[in-house]
């Protein structure tokens, strides 16, 4: 059986950051917003386009949004993006943190931190909104895990250092499944944190069905 053909991304995303006429661009994005369970986590990449030529370019030539390529594609371009970066910042959130703090504000808060810790920085980059006055002036870019190179590293820095930390979670919360479904909501994974209850690292102030008694799933019906 040949081996798959795999989309060489890379260059489009680069094009779009080399585009924008600065030597220094960072970009952040996080992994996490939706699972049921674990960490939200967030980083932040800078990269030197007066470095990133010829041979220290070239690992990047598969580089995409995280959600876009396969696990190991990702641990691959991981490697890429911390050989090939000027900076690299990661912030994780755990679950208790997202519960008394609120996810939208520690997401604001990781984007923030993670672009400070990129500068100095000619241009900054973030996936979807603007994080306000407090963090470095910065551009939105919508979908931009999809368009610029920066952001796009950034997904994978925070998605792959996520799903490594839930792997390790599988060994320590034995039974609940994380090592496949990463925390995220499945049929699998409601019904086991119905019949055990959750553990530490899930999120209690989501709600969600597989907290919720018999009489309020009735309720619902």
């Amino acid at each position: 059986m040949p081996p798959r053909k795999r989309r060489q991304t890379g260059q489009k995303l680069l094009r779009f950051d080399r585009g924008l006429g600065a030597r220094l661009v960072a970009g952040a994005d996080e992994a996490g917003r939706g699972p049921l369970a674990g960490p939200l986590v967030v980083a932040g990449v800078l990269l030197d386009y007066e470095c990133l030529r010829d041979h220290r370019v070239r690992p990047l030539a598969l580089l995409n949004d995280s959600k876009q390529v396969d696990a190991e594609t990702r641990e691959e371009l991981y490697r890429a993006v911390l050989s090939c970066a000027e900076r690299v910042s990661v912030r994780v959130f755990p679950a208790a943190v997202i519960d008394r703090d609120g996810l939208h504000k520690c997401n604001l808060r990781g984007l923030r931190e993670a672009l400070w810790a990129c500068q100095p920085a000619d241009v900054s980059l973030v996936d979807g909104f603007r994080l306000g006055p407090t963090a470095p002036p910065h551009r939105a870019v919508v979908d931009g895990d999809t368009k610029s190179a920066a952001i796009a590293a950034a997904s994978i820095v925070a998605k792959v250092t996520r799903d490594r930390y839930m792997r390790t979670a599988d060994a320590m919360y034995p039974g609940y499944g994380f090592a496949s479904h990463v925390g995220y909501i499945t049929p699998s994974h409601t019904r086991i944190v119905r019949e055990r209850g959750p553990c530490e690292i899930h999120r209690r102030s989501w709600r969600a069905r597989a907290y919720l008694t018999e009489e309020e799933l009735a309720a619902l019906a």
